[in-house]
């Protein structure tokens, strides 16, 4: 006879994973990367978002046994933020259509994600290729993870890595303003700005598939990536973003303004009005930033702490483990 007493055992239900594949133009490569994903994580539902392709990616990613829907807002920012509004899950692993990264280690991050009760694990791309990562996109991607660091205390040796695995709570508290390839940008910062638990895991990185071009342009997504972190600067540490202006103002009006001072001592006249004028603006301007940057810092706080909420109210990975 069982005691009524006795512990009952719970039987978890296995966590649902979805595959989310963000495409334009991929007709070269989808195939392998959905097949692969298939094979690496056979319990995964695996959703490609074909972003206007005007090759046949998405028949291509049909026929491998993918879940194709539509994005029509051009950029990948746009496709990510649809697909985490659309798709449930427990676990999201987010890769792009390319053929680049590595499927069959989606299964580790998996399980190192809910056994260490992570809400992100990024994947550190090492090329097995001399072809597969560009100098010039690796210069890149360091110089704008040390300004990310810089700016935000984000210690990641790829912040630009396509490869992501999420837990619900990240995905469903994470509000996403950005259209394009910043995406990766905005990522990185939430996670360290809402102190969610994260790794990051080194990966295989392969060379691009014959008849595959990259969408990145290394000038032109570069300076659209300095902007999204000069964005987010401004939406997440105003205070560092205007005490900068009020640092370049301030610095600058005391240059040309000390020596209309000392010629005030020494003559006790001003004969440059002009140029007293022009210091006098300056000095204004510098403490009207100082000031905004105070008061935006104090609603960016209140902000922070309903951010931090919304994700609490999610149940987290740790919910996931087998008892």
């Amino acid at each position: 006879m069982v005691s009524a007493l006795a512990p009952k055992l719970v039987t978890l239900p296995e966590p649902r994973l979805a595959v989310l594949v963000p495409c334009y133009n991929e007709e070269a490569a989808i195939a392998s990367v959905v097949r692969d994903f298939r094979a690496a994580l056979p319990s995964a539902e695996v959703y490609v978002y074909d972003n206007n392709s005007r090759d046949a990616t998405g028949k291509i990613a049909a026929e491998a046994g993918a879940v194709v829907r539509t994005e029509t807002r051009q950029g990948k920012g746009n496709v990510v933020r649809r697909m985490f509004a659309d798709i449930e899950a427990d676990v999201y692993i987010l890769v792009d259509g390319d053929d680049t990264y590595d499927a069959s280690i989606a299964p580790a991050l998996v399980s190192k994600l809910i056994g260490e009760g992570l809400d992100i694990i990024t994947g550190r791309r090492e090329a097995t290729g001399q072809a597969a990562y560009r100098r010039g996109h690796v210069l890149g991607n360091k110089l704008l993870t040390g300004l990310t660091g810089l700016m935000f205390g984000v210690h990641m040796g790829d912040m630009l890595s396509g490869y992501r695995i999420m837990s619900r709570r990240f995905v469903k508290s994470f509000p996403s303003a950005v259209e394009g390839f910043g995406i990766e940008t905005e990522l990185s910062v939430h996670a360290v700005r809402m102190l969610v638990p994260m790794a990051e895991v080194p990966t295989r990185y392969k060379e691009r598939p014959e008849g595959s071009a990259s969408k990145l342009n290394t000038y032109r997504d570069g300076v659209r990536i300095l902007f999204t972190i000069a964005g987010l600067t401004r939406r997440e540490r105003p205070l560092v973003f205007f005490g900068l202006i009020f640092l370049f103002f301030a610095l600058f009006s005391f240059a040309i303004g000390i020596p209309l001072v000392i010629e005030y001592f020494e003559t006790g006249l001003v004969p440059r009005l002009p140029t007293a004028v022009l210091v006098s603006g300056m000095m204004i301007i510098a403490f009207l930033s100082l000031f905004t940057g105070l008061l935006l810092d104090s609603v960016t706080r209140g902000r922070w702490e309903l951010k931090r909420m919304t994700y609490l109210s999610v149940p987290g990975p740790q919910d996931l483990r087998r008892p």
